[in-house]
C-alpha cells in the first residue's frame, strides 16, 4: 500500500485512542451504544483555538445523544500555556496538551484534529495573531480538514464579530472557520486539497454562544433568543450509566496540565447555538432536514434494512446473536460508492463484528522500542470467546507481506499464541516522535509533511493485519503493535511500541550562563538505542568559544545504557550568545537528537526527539547574596536558572513556613501562580511578611486575579488585574531611574529588554498602596501605558517585590537582560 494512500485512509477513519492504555473491551451496553452510532450517518465539526476551548458538553451530546461522527479541530496545540503538573513548557507542553485532548476525545467518543498553527502566547486581537500565524497556511489547513472530514454542520466556539473582546486566537479561530465555510465547495480555492479530497458543502454553521458572551447570566436571560437554537444536553444514557454532563466532565478532566478537573453534572442543561450560515432548523434538532440514515447513499436502503432492526432487537445478554446480520451487511458496506462514509462505517462495522463475536486479537512486541530496519519479535494472541466459527487465516504487515499463513480454527475460549518476526521498515517519518517537531518552524507556525497535516499525533508506524474468516467471508483487521509488561503495583501496563534512533545524546543543562571568563565543564550524555554501538561525540559551538577536546569516542554494550562525557567550554571576551550542539557519529550515520520522555498517568508514555542543544550566553552580570529560598507554584524552571548564575537555591515546603525557618535565606522567591495553586500560602503570609520586616527580600512572580488563595499576599494593598503586554518587542520606559533595582549591582538599560520572548508580562497589578514604587512602564500598540509590571516596596528593614514580567519564560530562554534584572531584584538591600 502506498504511504500517501495509507495516511489518507488513516485520516478518514483514524481511531483516536490513547495507545498506551489497555485495549477497549466493551460491555454489552457499550456495544449497543456503538451500534447506534453505526446507524447514524452524519457528522459535526467543532472549531476553536486551544485544547481547553472545546465545549465537552456539546461534543459529548453530539457523539452520545445524537450519535453523530464528531470531531474537534483545535487550531493550536496549546504550546503557549502554563503547566500545572510538571516543568514542561512550549513544545513539550504542546505534546502533553495534544495527548490530553486525544484522551478527552477517547472519553467522550469524538475525534481530534489540529492545524500547523503554534500557540505563541496571548494576543489581544486577531490582527496581532495573524502577524505570527501564516493566515493562508492555517486557513488552508482548516479548509483541508473540512474537505477530509466532510461535516454536515460546523460549530464555532467563539464569535468572529468581536475582535479585541477576548484572546486574539479565539476570534481568529472563528474568523478562519467562517471564511473556510464559504470556500470549501469551490475547487479553485486551495485546489490541492480539492483535488485530493474533493469539495464539500456543510449545511450549517453555528456559533455556540452562552451567557459569557453576553457579559452575565442576567443579561443573557433577558436577551432575545429568537435567532438561537437550543438543545438539551443534560440527558441520561442508561446504556452507559452516565449523564451527558458526567461524560463531559470526565472528558474535561483530562486537561490536567491546565488544572481543569471537573465535577460531573446531572439534570437538565441547555446549550444555545446561533445560526450563522445555512438554513435554520425548524426544531431543536441540529441535523433537521439533513438525511442521516442509510438511505443517504445509493444502496444504503438495503444496508439499513439489515442494521436498523438490530437496535430494537438487541440482546443485552448475548450480543453475538446479531453477528450473522453484521456479516451480511459487511459486503454491502464494503461496496458503498461514497468512499468517505464507506471507510468510516466499515471500520465501525468491523469493530462491532469483533466485539459481538467476543474476539480478542493483539500483537505485542518484546521490546518497548525498535530502530528503523530492525527485526524484532512479536507475540500474537488470538482468542474466540464467542460461539461462532472463526478461522485465523493469516497475519500480514501493513505492506501486505505475509508473516504467518497457517489457517487455524479458533476454538471457543481457547487462546492461540503465535511468535512472529517483524521488520521495522524505514518509513516517513522515520521515528515515532511528534511529527510537527521534526523540523524547525517559526514563532507562529509548525512544519509538517503534507500527508500528516491535521492528524493529532504521528501515526503508529508498526502494525499487523489479522485476516479472520467468518464462513465464506474474510475480513482484515489492522492492529497496532503494542508493548506491554507487568508492573508489580499496576499490573498489566500498555505502552506504544516506538521507533527510535540507534543513539541519542543530550546536554542536561538547556541554558548555560557564563558570568565570567572562566572555563566551565559541560556534560553530554550519550544513550544507546540498541545493543553494541560505538562511535564518537563532539560539541559544535559558536565562533569565539573554545571547546576541548574536539571529540570523544564511546562504546555502549546494552540498549538504554548511558555514558557521560565532559567538555571544557571557555567563553570569549565580551558578551556573546549562541548554541552548543552535540553530534554523534555512529554506524556511518550522524545523530543530533535528544530523547525526552513524557510519562504521566492520564496520557500515553511518549518519547519526543528534540534537537540536542543548549543555549550558551556570556553575560556581564554581578550579584549579591547567595542563599535563595524558592516556593514552587504552578511549575517553572526559575530555580535551575538561578543556579546557572551561581545562587544556591533551596525548595521551601509551603506547609513548613515560619519566620525562623526563613531567616537563613538572603531572598525568598515565590513561583508563578503560587497564590492560585498552593493553599498553604493562605496561612503563611504572616510569617513571610515578618521575614521581610526583619530585613529579607521577597519576590512574588505573577498570579492570576481569579482564584487567589488569599487576597492579602502583600504587606500593603495590591490588586491584580488582567493587564498584560503581549508584544515582546514593545518599548519599555524607565519610570524610576534612580531605584536600586535598575542600578545595583547591574546597570539596567534599554538594551536589557532586547531579545525577550513571547511577551513582556501578564496579570499586572493596576492598584497599589503608596508604599510601592513602579519601576517600568510598557504597553501594547494602541493601548495606554501600564505601570504595574514591576513594583517594589520597603517594608520594615526589607523589600517586597511583585512582578508580572514573564521571567519564567525569559530565564529558561537565556535572555541576558532578564538575568541581570532578576539578579538586581535578589540583590536589593544587600
Amino acid at each position: 500500500m502506498h504511504k500517501q494512500f495509507f495516511y489518507r485512509l488513516l485520516f478518514l477513519f483514524f481511531t483516536i485512542v490513547a495507545t498506551a492504555q489497555a485495549p477497549k473491551k466493551p460491555t454489552a451496553s457499550e456495544i449497543y451504544h456503538d451500534l447506534q452510532k453505526l446507524n447514524f450517518v452524519g457528522s459535526a465539526l467543532f472549531i476553536a483555538a486551544h485544547p481547553d476551548d472545546e465545549n465537552t458538553r456539546l461534543i459529548s451530546y453530539l457523539v452520545n445523544d445524537v450519535h453523530a461522527n464528531t470531531a474537534y479541530l483545535s487550531i493550536t496545540r496549546g504550546d503557549g500555556g502554563q503547566n500545572l503538573i510538571g516543568p514542561e513548557l512550549r513544545e513539550l507542553l504542546g505534546v502533553i496538551r495534544t495527548q490530553e485532548l486525544v484522551a478527552a476525545r477517547k472519553t467522550d467518543g469524538g475525534q481530534q484534529f489540529f492545524t500547523r498553527a503554534n500557540d505563541f502566547g496571548y494576543s489581544k486581537n486577531p490582527d496581532e495573531t495573524f502577524e505570527f500565524w501564516t493566515k493562508d497556511d492555517v486557513l488552508s489547513d482548516v479548509v483541508m480538514t473540512i474537505r477530509k472530514f466532510k461535516p454536515d454542520i460546523i460549530v464555532n466556539r467563539f464569535d468572529h464579530r468581536s475582535p479585541g473582546s477576548t484572546h486574539g486566537h479565539h476570534t481568529a479561530s472563528a474568523m478562519l472557520s467562517v471564511e473556510a465555510f464559504d470556500m470549501v465547495d469551490n475547487a479553485s480555492k486551495y485546489p490541492e486539497s480539492a483535488s485530493e479530497y474533493g469539495v464539500w458543502k456543510p449545511q450549517r454553521l453555528f456559533f455556540n454562544t452562552s451567557w459569557w458572551f453576553y457579559g452575565s447570566q442576567e443579561k443573557f436571560e433577558k436577551a432575545d433568543k429568537t435567532k438561537l437554537v437550543s438543545v438539551e444536553t443534560g440527558n441520561y444514557f442508561p446504556a452507559l450509566g452516565l449523564s451527558n454532563g458526567e461524560i463531559a466532565s470526565l472528558s474535561r478532566s483530562m486537561h490536567k496540565s491546565q488544572g481543569f478537573g471537573s465535577t460531573g453534572s446531572r439534570g437538565t442543561e441547555t446549550e444555545y447555538l446561533e445560526l450563522l450560515k445555512g438554513s435554520k432548523p425548524t426544531d431543536n434538532n441540529l441535523f433537521d432536514g439533513i438525511n442521516t440514515n442509510w438511505s443517504r447513499f445509493e444502496g444504503g436502503n438495503e444496508i439499513g434494512a439489515i442494521l436498523n432492526p438490530l437496535e430494537g432487537n438487541f440482546n443485552f445478554k448475548n450480543p453475538s446473536e446479531m453477528l450473522p446480520q453484521l456479516l451480511k451487511a459487511y459486503p454491502l458496506v464494503s461496496s458503498l460508492k461514497d468512499a468517505h462514509w464507506r471507510n468510516i462505517k466499515l471500520e465501525q462495522l468491523k469493530q462491532l463484528i469483533l466485539d459481538c463475536g467476543g474476539i480478542f486479537i493483539e500483537a505485542a512486541s518484546e521490546a518497548n522500542s525498535v530502530n528503523p530496519g530492525e527485526n524484532f519479535k512479536v507475540s500474537i494472541e488470538a482468542i474466540n470467546r464467542g460461539k461462532n466459527n472463526v478461522v485465523l487465516q493469516s497475519v500480514k504487515n501493513s505492506e501486505g507481506k505475509t508473516l504467518w499463513d497457517t489457517p487455524e480454527i479458533l476454538p471457543f475460549n481457547d487462546k492461540r499464541n503465535i511468535e512472529i518476526t517483524v521488520n521495522s521498515a524505514k518509513q516517513n517519518p522515520p521515528y515515532s516522535s511528534p511529527y510537527w517537531l521534526n523540523e524547525k518552524g517559526t514563532v507562529g507556525m509548525y512544519v509538517a509533511p503534507k500527508e500528516l497535516i491535521g492528524l493529532p499525533e504521528t501515526p503508529v508506524l508498526e502494525k499487523v493485519v489479522f485476516e479472520l474468516q467468518f464462513g465464506n467471508t474474510i475480513i482484515p483487521f489492522t492492529k497496532n503493535i503494542v508493548y506491554k509488561f507487568n508492573d508489580p503495583v499496576k499490573g498489566e501496563v500498555y505502552r506504544p511500541l516506538e521507533v527510535l534512533p540507534e543513539v541519542t545524546a543530550s546536554i542536561p543543562e538547556k541554558v548555560l550562563i557564563f558570568a565570567s571568563d572562566e572555563t566551565e565543564i559541560v556534560s553530554v550524555i550519550v544513550q544507546a538505542g540498541k545493543d553494541s554501538i560505538s562511535g564518537n561525540v563532539s560539541l559544535q559551538h559558536p565562533e569565539g568559544w573554545k571547546v576541548t577536546p574536539e571529540q570523544q569516542t564511546f562504546q555502549l554494550e546494552r540498549k538504554g545504557e548511558t555514558k557521560t562525557f565532559n567538555y571544557a567550554v571557555t567563553p570569549p571576551n565580551g558578551q556573546s550568545e549562541g548554541y552548543l550542539k552535540s553530534v554523534v557519529n555512529a554506524e556511518g550515520k550522524s545523530f543530533d537528537k535528544e530523547l525526552v520522555t513524557i510519562d504521566y498517568e492520564h496520557i500515553p508514555y511518549q518519547s519526543v526527539l528534540l534537537p540536542s542543544e543548549a543555549k550558551i550566553a556570556k553575560i556581564a552580570i554581578q550579584k549579591k547574596g547567595q542563599n535563595i529560598g524558592y516556593i514552587n507554584g504552578a511549575g517553572d524552571a526559575i530555580p535551575e536558572s538561578l543556579k546557572q548564575i551561581g545562587y544556591s537555591v533551596t525548595t521551601i515546603d509551603p506547609s513548613n513556613i515560619s519566620a525562623e525557618n526563613l531567616q537563613r535565606f538572603d531572598a525568598i522567591v515565590v513561583g508563578i501562580r503560587a497564590y492560585n495553586t498552593v493553599p498553604e500560602l493562605a496561612f503563611a503570609q504572616t510569617a513571610l511578611n515578618k521575614y521581610v520586616e526583619n530585613g529579607g527580600t521577597m519576590i512574588v512572580q505573577y498570579n492570576t486575579n481569579r482564584g487567589l488563595v488569599t487576597e492579602n499576599f502583600a504587606p500593603y494593598k495590591l490588586k491584580l488585574s488582567r493587564d498584560r503586554v503581549t508584544d515582546e518587542f514593545s518599548e519599555v520606559k524607565i519610570l524610576a531611574p534612580e531605584n536600586p533595582l535598575l542600578n545595583s549591582p547591574n546597570k539596567i538599560t534599554q538594551q536589557d529588554f532586547e531579545g525577550w520572548v513571547q511577551e513582556r508580562g501578564l496579570y499586572f497589578p493596576d492598584e497599589w498602596a503608596k508604599e510601592f514604587t513602579p519601576i517600568l512602564g510598557m504597553h501594547d500598540k494602541g493601548e495606554a501605558q501600564t505601570k504595574g509590571s514591576l513594583l517594589v516596596a520597603k517594608y520594615g528593614k526589607g523589600y517586597y517585590i511583585y512582578t508580572g514580567l514573564s521571567f519564567f519564560r525569559e530565564l529558561p530562554a537565556g535572555v541576558p537582560g532578564a538575568y541581570r534584572l532578576f539578579a538586581n531584584m535578589l540583590s536589593i538591600g544587600k
